[in-house]
């Protein structure tokens, strides 16, 4: 008899969840929640239960399951957790718990939206959980192809473009990645995409240094096309804009992070003298997407595209963080994964709230919104203060700690994110002026604010991004035992 672990629990649960939506009739919308909330419920249980029991004294992967499926080739269902993806995990399950009650909203094919919904879920907890390669590109792709219908179909404005733009961008890394994965199987020689075996194997014979040096940038640009790595960056920003609420949601808080941590775990885990080669230039790419995304940021009018931008814009810490290929700012780069998830998915939620009822997201024409939902206003503050890096919030403790893995190793680099720094205050700043204070616009007389249990997603996020700020030692030893096995190979 096969007994699964928590990492399973919290894997399956979406996955039996939407398929158990396919046989509730579309009318029975109670059902059809409660099923989605179930699912979700599960899912975060299973990753704090995971949390609290992970030992970090031991280290290195835990809740192991393991059930072989295609032997020959090496092909086996593999998941387990060291501190980088059990925190991701952990960030991913409260996004997704906080998604869902939102996701409730929709009135249009509610069953179909769910459905899509839960199967992304899934997919962005398969890459973060499996330690089989094939396993890891599987889900990959998993987690990326519900989002085309779930722009398309309930997205707004030019959503058929977006979707298709979106899709064809990571499809192309997609397939860039898979080059080099397929190419590591054969020149390891070992017959396996088992990570773990894998990776011992490479400690004791590395990668031949010629292969490391054109297969790492595969990796770089193929994951980092979902990470929105500059000139690859436009499709995020017009998806982000397109796309539902909660859809963004999960977007800008866990889809990005799968790039990051498919490079960590598969291009610097593996392949370290190809990262040592090619890192430096990625340095400069991170402070032209902090820079220069931050810039475009400042110049738009719609909050969809203010935070599309800002996001890709704060993407350039995880990729310097990545760069510096220290051990501090690594654990910088995993913690400020973490925050930027919590944060931004805050900030699409509360946009979203505010487009249902004013069914606009220009910043002219919004105007003392303060006055009228008070709450709502307050969490936009905070989070865009998060946003600046205002200490007391958790993004403030990830962007110290890559600034200073990084001072030592590329000091003008990181002199040019701390310039970032003061570009998001000012778009930050600019967008609460407008959006929420001054005269209130007489067309929105008659809005109101969350209303009661409506406000549990809301508050929850902010919560975390608080506790995490103000307690960073609740995530940073996990994430510091786990790291500390990267730099083995270099």
């Amino acid at each position: 008899m096969i007994s699964l672990g928590p990492i399973s629990w919290l894997l399956l649960s979406p996955v039996i969840g939407g398929a158990l939506l396919f046989f509730v009739p579309a009318k029975k919308e109670n059902i059809l929640k409660n099923i989605s909330f179930a699912a979700v419920v599960s899912s975060l249980v299973a990753a704090v239960y995971a949390f609290w029991k992970y030992d970090r004294t031991a280290g290195g992967f835990q809740f192991v399951d393991k059930i072989e499926w295609v032997p020959k080739l090496g092909i086996s269902y593999h998941v387990g957790v060291d501190g980088i993806n059990l925190v991701l995990l952990l960030m991913t399950a409260i996004i997704s718990f906080c998604g869902v009650i939102v996701s409730c909203k929709v009135k249009d094919r509610l069953k179909e939206y769910l459905i899509f919904y839960l199967f992304l879920i899934a997919g962005c907890f398969g890459v973060l959980s499996a330690l089989n390669i094939f396993f890891i590109y599987f889900f990959y792709e998993c987690a990326v192809v519900p989002v085309f219908p779930l722009i398309g179909v309930w997205g707004s404005g030019n959503k058929e473009y977006a979707a298709m733009k979106l899709t064809l961008y990571l499809t192309l890394g997609a397939v860039l990645a898979l080059l080099a994965i397929l190419s590591l199987y054969f020149v390891t020689g070992l017959h396996t995409f088992d990570l773990i075996v894998i990776q011992a194997a490479l400690l004791a014979h590395p990668l031949p240094s010629e292969f490391q040096r054109w297969a790492f940038p595969l990796i770089m640009v193929g994951f980092g096309v979902i990470l929105t790595l500059w000139p690859f960056h436009t499709w995020s920003p017009m998806g982000y804009a397109a796309a539902p609420t909660s859809v963004s949601m999960l977007h800008a808080g866990v889809l990005k992070k799968l790039g990051a941590y498919a490079i960590i775990r598969l291009g610097i885990g593996l392949m370290p003298t190809g990262a040592q080669l090619w890192m430096p230039i990625v340095t400069w790419i991170a402070v032209i997407n902090i820079i220069y995304c931050g810039f475009v940021a400042y110049t738009q009018k719609d909050l969809k595209y203010i935070l599309g931008y800002s996001s890709c814009s704060h993407m350039g810490y995880i990729l310097l963080g990545l760069s510096c290929l220290t051990p501090v700012a690594l654990n910088g780069t995993v913690f400020f994964m973490f925050a930027h998830g919590i944060m931004a998915s805050l900030g699409f939620a509360l946009v979203g709230f505010i487009y249902e009822q004013t069914h606009t997201r220009q910043l002219e024409d919004w105007g003392g919104l303060g006055k009228q939902m008070p709450l709502a206003a307050t969490l936009f503050i905070m989070m865009a203060m998060a946003s600046a890096g205002l200490p007391g919030f958790a993004n403030f403790v990830g962007e110290v700690t890559i600034l200073a893995g990084a001072w030592d190793k590329t000091r003008w680099q990181a002199i040019a994110a701390v310039a970032g720094l003061v570009i998001t205050a000012g778009y930050m700043l600019k967008t609460v002026r407008l959006g929420f204070q001054g005269p209130l616009n007489p067309k929105w007389i008659s809005l109101h604010d969350i209303p009661g249990a409506e406000k549990l997603p809301y508050l929850i996020l902010i919560i975390v991004l608080l506790a995490v700020g103000f307690f960073p030692s609740i995530l940073m030893p996990t994430i510091a035992g786990a790291t500390a096995s990267i730099w083995r190979g270099f």
